[in-house]
């Protein structure tokens, strides 16, 4: 593999994740920060009755709620774009011609769709995002340490599930190791849900309303970043290996050993 190659995919990558992550901006500012706002005012309306109706116990914001949803909010998903467009064009320079006959667009998208099943969605059903006034401050740490946990265990499972389809593949036909591999990280991911500890740490006076909107606004949010970046990584891609944009770039496209 051409090291010219590799490097146009990873810039290519990273424009992709940048696009991709103003696309996902876009959706949080819009759609999520109304719900984020909401939950802050519960959560200070019980700090506020906690302190029996007074101004004490407040803190001073070291960063204001505007900055957090303008520009802390634009420089967290922006950095995310680019560090995760990068990963996703190394991945993409391994699986091109390696995960079956598909093309630069089919494959990013692809790589895309499972990222966004892997990382985010397997993860997020065993547990789902919580707005401000939502769980024990007590088991944060836990609870971060369970999810990125559960993030590794959905990625190991997932490249698993990939090795054995292709080993059963000559023996049970293309169609069929597919849906055994599948069948097996499904099982494999129920038994983890099953073993690994869950929390039920949703205040009884806390909108079930607000809490499902925010959590949909988290899944839009993260469906909306990994889907335009498959669309846009895909496109240019084709260009640089189809289009007849630098020899030495075609190259990927023919895996090696």
């Amino acid at each position: 593999m051409n090291s010219i190659s590799v490097r146009s995919l990873l810039v290519r990558g990273m424009i992709a994740g940048v696009i991709a992550g103003a696309l996902a901006l876009a959706v949080a500012y819009f759609l999520g920060e109304s719900q984020v706002d909401a939950a802050i005012a519960i959560e200070e309306a019980h700090s506020h009755a906690a302190h029996g109706g007074g101004g004490g116990g407040e803190e001073e914001e070291l960063v204001s709620r505007t900055m957090q949803a303008t520009g802390g909010l634009a420089t967290a998903l922006l950095v995310f774009g680019v560090a995760v467009g990068g990963i996703a064009a190394l991945v993409f320079t391994y699986a091109l011609g390696r995960i079956g006959n598909f093309g630069p667009r089919a494959t990013a998208a692809l790589i895309a769709g499972a990222a966004l099943l892997t990382v985010y969605v397997v993860p997020f059903l065993k547990y789902p995002a919580n707005p401000p006034a939502v769980g024990n401050p007590d088991t944060i740490g836990k609870r971060t340490t369970l999810f990125f946990l559960m993030v590794a265990l959905s990625l190991l499972l997932a490249v698993a599930a990939v090795i054995i389809g292709k080993r059963l593949a000559p023996a049970l036909g293309n169609w069929n190791a597919t849906i055994a591999a599948a069948a097996g990280f499904v099982l494999a991911i129920g038994l983890a849900y099953a073993f690994l500890p869950s929390f039920d740490e949703v205040g009884k006076d806390f909108p079930a309303g607000l809490l499902w909107k925010f959590r949909l606004s988290t899944l839009a949010v993260q469906t909306t970043f990994w889907a335009g970046f498959g669309l846009i990584f895909g496109y240019l891609t084709e260009r640089l290996l189809v289009s007849g944009n630098g020899a030495d770039a075609r190259r990927v496209a023919t895996p090696v050993g």
